[in-house]
This record gives structure tokens, sequence and C-alpha cells, in this order.
């Protein structure tokens, strides 16, 4: 018998078929992915809001708490602040179930078991103030003098300071017509601690000085009842090192509950203290807090100000941080 053969073309078109058919699977495939990926990344953005939304709730509450802290602790004791009232104890990190348990009206969907909550309250006025210097576009010598003191101590450039000093009254002033003849551009008001950069302090210096120096909106004299020695030698004009750390460790003992203490709790009985640069109590406080949820940590810094039984927050900045980063 004689073997038939294909009609002539029909290899080429079932190739072409076969083709056609791989094609519609791969456009198939690649539509399929795209849509699992888009709504993979529409959960993700939603989860990521979720997140920030409930970090601001709890932040928010947090803050709120803080304020509630300052303003009881000015009831019971408004005249003197030290390091031994509930305002300075820090809050360690704690799930944020142990304080949602507490609450009979919290219902189990409220406790979040990945959610982790630290915080403290600081004493800006335990620092010293970069708004001493140069109020009005006048340098004011003690303060520069203070500034000098802790610029020593802390082995960083003079010229750093001078460079600060003449830039922040430079930025104080209103008509620079007299007092820039040159009509140099005029460096701007620095309105929180990093903008001090704009000063001229470099990076090093500026994480130096953090921990002991604050831009307040107004001028303030240092609580001697809250500042480290560091502070207090810089701010004491007749201390030495020695002194200043017999200071914290007798207020450690017993706070100071009125600045002219602070001599004999020092062993320095020539120093001479004065309202305008010290006093035992505190109007500026930092309300920090971090939220640790799930896979994202907040932090916020918040400016409030006390006066009598009034708190007020002045400013908050909110800021993710990196997995891994440290914290501030």
């Amino acid at each position: 018998m004689t073997q038939r053969r294909p009609p002539s073309g029909f290899a080429s078109q079932r190739g072409a078929a076969i083709l056609t058919a791989m094609l519609t699977v791969v456009l198939v495939a690649s539509l399929a992915a795209s849509v699992l990926w888009q709504q993979w990344r529409a959960v993700e953005v939603e989860t990521a809001e979720r997140a920030r939304t409930q970090a601001a709730w709890v932040l928010t509450g947090a803050l709120d708490w803080a304020r509630l802290i300052l303003r009881e602790d000015g009831r019971s004791n408004g005249a003197v602040d030290h390091l031994a009232e509930p305002w300075a104890v820090p809050l360690e990190q704690a799930r944020l179930s142990t304080f949602l348990a507490a609450d009979r009206n919290a219902s189990s969907e409220d406790v979040t078991e990945d959610a982790f909550l630290s915080g403290q309250i600081i004493d800006l006025q335990s620092r010293l103030n970069v708004a001493n210097l140069a109020p009005a576009g006048k340098v004011n010598e003690a303060s520069q003098m203070a500034f000098a003191r802790l610029f020593e101590v802390l082995d960083l450039p003079d010229g750093e300071l001078s460079a600060m000093v003449e830039n922040l009254r430079l930025s104080q002033i209103q008509d620079s017509s007299a007092e820039n003849p040159n009509q140099r551009s005029l460096p701007l008001a620095p309105q929180e601690f990093d903008q001090l950069a704009w000063l001229g302090l470099s990076a090093p210096t500026l994480a130096r000085l953090r921990p002991f120096v604050t831009l307040l909106p107004t001028v303030t004299p240092v609580n001697l009842n809250t500042a480290p020695a560091e502070v207090l030698y810089a701010c004491v004009a007749a201390f030495d090192m020695a002194d200043a750390l017999r200071l914290v460790r007798a207020r450690s003992l017993s706070h100071l509950t009125k600045i002219d203490d602070a001599a004999k709790a020092s062993g320095n009985l020539s120093a001479k203290f004065e309202s305008s640069l010290h006093d035992v109590k505190t109007s500026y406080f930092e309300v920090r807090g971090t939220l640790q949820l799930e896979q994202v940590t907040v932090q916020e810094q918040s400016l409030v100000k006390r006066d009598g039984m009034k708190v007020t927050t002045l400013s908050r900045r909110r800021s993710a941080v990196p997995a891994g980063a440290p914290l501030q």
C-alpha cells in the first residue's frame, strides 16, 4: 500500500498553532502575575497605611499621657523639678497589650501582640540654650562664656563656637543695612537643634553637643537639679569639674529647693548663682515616644511648655526608623 503524505503546509500550520498556544499561555501567565502583584502591592500599601495610622494614634495617646504626668507634677510640686520625680522615669520598651489589657473596655481585637511602646520625658532646661547667646541680636557675654567652657570640656573647636555666635547674632538682625555694610546674605535663624549646622557647626560637633545643648523659643536658665556635670561646670564660672560632680552626687541624695543651696551642696561656697542663669524648676520639656509595630518603628519628639497647670505642645516631629538603625 502506498503511504499517504500529509497535505502540503500541514506541518507549518501545526507549528504555528503550537506557537500561538504557547504565546497565549505566556500572555495569560503574565497578566495573572501582574494582577497578583498589583493585589499584593495594594495589600502592602493598605498594611503600611494602617500601621502608620495606628502608630499616630498610639503616639498621640502617649503624648497626652506625658502631658498629664507633667500637669500633675505641676499641681503637686510646681516650685521644684528634679530627677526623682515620676516624669523623669523613662518608660522601657513594653508590649502595648500590657496597657490595653488593663482597660476592661478593650476587646481582644484592640490588643496588638507585636506592638511595643517606649518613651521618656527630658528636661530641656538641663542643657545650655542657644537662644541665650544672642537675644535680639546682642551677644550675651555670660552665655558665651558658658558655651566656651562647654566647648573646652568637650574638646570642641573654638572656631566653630565663634562662627555660631556671630552667625546667630546676624540671624537675629532685622535691619541688615546698618550691621551688614557689605550686604552679604544673612544666615537663617535656626528653629531646631539640627539646623544649628546653618550657623557653622560640623556634624561631629553637633553629635557631641546634642546631650548638652538645646534650642528653645525663649531665653531660659539652667535647672541645677537636672543638668549633667558638664553643663553645671559650663554655666557656673567658679566651678571646676570636681565641684560639678560633687553637686550631682549631693542632689541625688537630696534635691535643691532653691539655687542658694547649690553652693553648699557643691562644696564651693564662693560660687555665685543668679536667677537669670540658674533655677531649680523647668518650663520646657521634650517628650519622646517610640512605637515598634510589627515591622515598622516610628519615633516622635514633641516640645512641650508647662506654665503652672497648663501644658502646651509647641511642636511635634515624627519619623520612621529604618530597620537596624539606632534609636535616638
